[in-house]
């Protein structure tokens, strides 16, 4: 596991960076994987970030599916801009997602579920697949799921901005949130916008589409502008629509463990939670769903 960085002291100049995404493939769909990172595994809680597509799913169906998979000690945050998704899990959930809904499943001791096309959809898929590490109070809990067909939205500026989770200027998201932390979806319009933020949060905009000027640093698809904590406004330019999400949080104390769909604080829990997926233990149940489910190799400090 890489270290957790230090947290430097607010000076604008070195607080904001910019970190590039790397390519990656999940099922069928290709992502930009912005976090984690070497050197940056963690914005507050939210420690995995991946803008899915854009890709189209075809007259067969091609172009997403991602098999059923398990997961722990986190929450799986599904944002779209195109398409539809159909959320398959082991809760017995079978919910369709589309733009401007969020899907929520909250992992604790154990869950396993499946993303796929609808069957009915044909066109652009583009969207973001987020974690957030839950923490100790509940990551041992029960799995939960909740699917929000309306989010609040405010203006700000040339920004509308939907609140996926937590606060803005007053206006909260209903999503469950177990940490300090929050996700805001920005739809912005040419000009400038300045957003409060909380100074002891540290904070992630990851653009999606267009391009966008932040505090004199310009950033694209494929890029997150981490800023540390101590900043209490974020000033963003752009000169033609621009999707972006801004991502916050409480710098977590403890670092974690992630390895492949797992969120946990040592070894041994990560090294359990494969060994019951690989035997079928009900931890994790079933998922309905006719693509066979995923399996790989244990971690390599078992084989030690």
């Amino acid at each position: 596991m890489a270290p957790q960085r230090a947290r430097p002291s607010h000076d604008e100049a070195a607080d904001v960076q910019i970190i590039r995404s790397r390519q990656s493939q999940v099922g069928s769909l290709p992502v930009r994987r912005t976090l984690p990172q070497r050197g940056l595994r963690t914005v507050g809680p939210w420690c995995f970030v991946d803008h899915m597509g854009p890709a189209t799913i075809d007259d067969a169906g091609r172009g997403l599916g991602v098999a059923p998979h398990p997961h722990i000690g986190l929450q799986t945050v599904t944002w779209l801009l195109d398409g539809e998704v159909l959320h398959r899990d082991s809760l017995g959930t079978e919910q369709v997602i589309a733009p401007g809904q969020l899907n929520l499943m909250t992992a604790g001791h154990g869950v396993s579920h499946s993303e796929e096309g609808t069957g009915r959809y044909r066109g652009p898929i583009q969207g973001a697949q987020l974690w957030i590490a839950q923490p100790d109070e509940t990551r041992h809990a029960q799995p939960a799921f909740e699917h929000f067909a309306e989010l609040p939205a405010i203006d700000v500026g040339h920004a509308t901005a939907t609140v996926l989770t937590g606060e803005l200027d007053g206006t909260a998201s209903p999503a469950r949130r177990d940490s300090d932390h929050s996700g805001f979806d920005l739809a912005l319009r040419p000009g400038d916008t300045t957003l409060p933020l909380r100074p002891d949060y540290e904070h992630a905009l990851v653009v999606l589409t267009g391009a966008v000027q932040v505090h004199g640093t310009t950033a694209v698809p494929g890029e997150l502008v981490y800023l540390a904590p101590g900043f209490d406004e974020l000033h963003l330019t752009v000169d033609s629509p621009t999707r972006a999400l801004l991502l916050g949080g409480i710098p977590l104390d403890d670092p974690v463990l992630i390895w492949w769909n797992f969120v946990a604080r040592t070894r041994d829990e990560i090294s359990a939670a494969h060994r019951d997926w690989t035997e079928g233990h009900e931890r994790f149940g079933h998922v309905d769903s006719s693509r066979p489910r995923t399996d790989v190799d244990p971690p390599i400090w078992s084989k030690q």
